[in-house]
């Protein structure tokens, strides 16, 4: 990725969690936090308190759910608990941290801006 790409991911980024502190009335810290509104949006069982383990599977919903705007998982259905469940469908990219971390970025923009069609 090079440095003008980078720039305009940064500048909608920040873009986004403007929006989202306006939306939820608190600035998201990080991807993370950004990831957990996903996975709470995406299980649709509202605002209730998550186990520390619960939280892990709800980013991993929205990482899932991001990554299947391009193809790299499909969604399966609900399990008996009404739990969205994802497959697999082709590798993601490897790269170093930075990378990933823009890799999901790009994701979760285009998974808000899909929101707003």
């Amino acid at each position: 990725m090079n440095v003008v790409e980078e720039k305009s991911i940064d500048n909608a980024w920040e873009e986004l969690l403007n929006q989202l502190q306006s939306l939820v009335g608190k600035r998201p810290a990080d991807l993370n936090a950004v990831l957990f509104l996903i996975g709470v949006q995406e299980l649709g069982k509202g605002p209730i308190r998550f186990s520390k383990e619960a939280k892990q599977d709800l980013m991993h919903i929205a990482v899932c759910r991001v990554l299947s705007q391009s193809g790299y998982y499909t969604f399966e259905g609900y399990d008996k608990d009404g739990w969205p469940q994802w497959t697999l469908a082709k590798p993601v990219p490897v790269g170093d941290l930075l990378s990933q971390e823009n890799f999901l970025k790009q994701h979760v923009i285009q998974y808000f801006e899909s929101l707003l069609v």
